[in-house]
């Protein structure tokens, strides 16, 4: 997503198919120099920084617990939050979904983010408040979105379910929000896909047999105890 936004990708294939090949308005910028702030450094945060470094970028992190060896050796400085955001040119989140992470980013918080930088979230919907996240962009503060997640995005399975007196307005206003992120040209949205390739979807399935069968093995000692 990064790649795609900084080079236009989603807008030069667009424009292309309909047979248009003019390079006016798809000038992108490299990612050498630049500053990526991950936020979360799990597994897939920690692969982040890696690949950021071939880059060569600068990188700054931010998370609750500290790994100062990958950090070292990584080249990395952690960072407070508002700092990460006045001072990322792309900023990428990496965190679970709960009550702590809900609305990490927020319109009380989104206003620190670097004039123009881009935001990226393949984690959970829920770490963004989408009304917040829409003006900025409205606004030009934010300088791009790269999202494979958003708020609300499994509510409706069947249109029925709109016209049903228990439907959440709060959450039809999300909707609504989430449909308008469309209409951005700086903004990429995929289905919530960043984890469906063969390789992971078989890790899965191997770890849900593996955890299967120590459930078995355990239920057997018990039993024998």
């Amino acid at each position: 997503m990064i790649l795609g936004l900084s080079r236009k990708i989603h807008k030069s294939y667009d424009r292309t198919i309909r047979g248009n090949f003019s390079l006016e308005g798809l000038r992108g910028f490299d990612l050498k120099g630049r500053t990526i702030g991950i936020i979360g450094l799990g597994h897939i945060g920690m692969h982040v920084a890696r690949i950021a470094k071939g880059f060569e970028m600068n990188i700054l992190v931010y998370d609750l617990i500290k790994n100062n060896k990958f950090a070292k050796k990584s080249g990395f400085k952690y960072s407070s939050f508002e700092n990460l955001l006045k001072n990322s040119d792309i900023i990428t989140l990496h965190c679970p979904y709960n009550k702590n992470t809900h609305h990490l980013i927020n319109k009380n918080n989104i206003n620190f983010i670097k004039k123009g930088a881009y935001l990226i979230n393949t984690a959970r919907g829920g770490l963004i408040e989408t009304k917040a996240m829409v003006k900025a962009l409205a606004n030009g503060d934010l300088g791009g979105a790269g999202l494979d997640v958003l708020e609300e995005e499994s509510l409706i399975k069947e249109e029925i379910q709109l016209l049903s007196k228990n439907f959440p307005k709060k959450n039809l206003q999300n909707l609504i929000e989430n449909h308008i992120l469309l209409t951005f040209e700086n903004v990429l949205i995929t289905p919530h896909n960043a984890f469906n390739s063969m390789e992971a979807l078989r890790r899965i399935a191997d770890t849900t047999i593996e955890n299967i069968k120590s459930a078995i093995s355990r239920r057997k000692n018990k039993n024998l105890l």
